[in-house]
């Protein structure tokens, strides 16, 4: 008998990721087109199937026994539909008929739909840096703030499969407007995009020819500027307000971050331990470990197979 193998979608606004991953979580096949994310309906729906198409093609595919979908949200898994900020056209677009209508996919197969960060939460539970764990919150930070959670050792998306829309609960009451509605939303202070402009605001510039980013800001920290370190202590400290707040509520052991922004290491993470331990003040919210992401640009496409894997082993112990 074949070793199974699990189908994997990444969907997002730069591009469109699919991948065949083993038993153990590894990546053995992976493509990847540009996301046409300004173009219409029909034109991301072919550059959906052509992903399919050439996964379709590899020897494993009739290994395949599940497939699972990330995409940028929101979402509505209990609809099957996906509305990504990032990609107009798509509004309510019924993604999982989409990809479930593809003429190389088993008719056994039903495509189970997460948004792109609970994706990277089942990664790092399965096989990431919160292998183990029972209660986590795991992040992205990067030119958005996500997160997932996982509880009682096991995902938890939500109703919808929005759970863990971290970025746009408040750290500032009196904070900025944020395009979601809401006002002082953790994005505005804690996103790569943010730390950039509260330097730039602040007068730091990065090198001649070398773009105003998170990274360059970190770049100007690990040289001592004291306004790039200012930026990153902002970031960190609402960052650990958040949480905090999530270690009080639900008693997470473990908060996982990951995305660009964390690539700054210890600019970043000594500064956010450090305030961690001014909000998480309750004795069972400040035993929150937090511990950088174990999985890389594939953390999507290998929590998406997790979902697959999850949904076929309940399919096969039902029938």
């Amino acid at each position: 008998m074949s070793t199974p193998m699990y189908a994997a979608l990444d969907i997002g606004g730069t591009k469109i990721a699919g991948a065949l991953v083993d038993e153990a979580g590894s990546v053995v096949r992976r493509v990847e087109l540009p996301t046409p994310a300004r173009e219409s309906e029909a034109r991301l729906a072919s550059t959906l199937d052509a992903v399919i198409d050439a996964l379709a093609v590899e020897p494993a595919w009739p290994a395949v026994r599940g497939l699972g979908i990330a995409s940028a949200g929101p979402v509505d898994t209990a609809a099957g539909t996906v509305s990504p900020v990032n990609i107009p056209a798509w509004r309510q677009f019924p993604l999982v008929e989409s990809v479930r209508s593809h003429h190389a996919l088993p008719g056994r197969i039903e495509p189970v739909l997460l948004g792109d960060a609970v994706a990277v939460a089942a990664a790092e539970h399965w096989r990431g840096a919160a292998q183990g764990v029972d209660h986590a919150l795991c992040m992205v930070v990067s030119t958005g703030v996500g997160g997932g959670y996982v509880l009682g050792g096991r995902l938890y998306p939500g109703p919808s499969g929005n759970a863990g829309h971290i970025g746009h609960i408040s750290v500032d009451l009196d904070g900025p407007p944020c395009a979601c509605g809401g006002r002082g939303c953790l994005e505005a202070y804690a996103s790569g995009t943010a730390i950039a402009r509260h330097a730039q605001r602040a007068g730091w510039a990065p090198p001649r020819g070398v773009p105003a980013t998170a990274a360059a800001v970190a770049a100007s920290a690990r040289e001592g500027d004291e306004r790039a370190l200012a930026a990153y202590d902002r970031s960190a400290r609402a960052l650990a307000a958040a949480i905090a707040g999530s270690a009080t509520l639900l008693e997470i052991e473990v908060a996982v971050i990951g995305g660009g922004v964390a690539q700054a290491g210890d600019t970043l993470f000594t500064p956010l331990r450090r305030h961690l331990k001014a909000y998480a003040t309750l004795d069972f919210a400040r035993r929150v470990e937090v511990r950088p992401a174990a999985l890389a640009q594939d953390a999507g496409l290998v929590g998406a197979a997790s979902a697959a894997r999850r949904r076929a082993a309940v399919a096969g112990a039902a029938s």
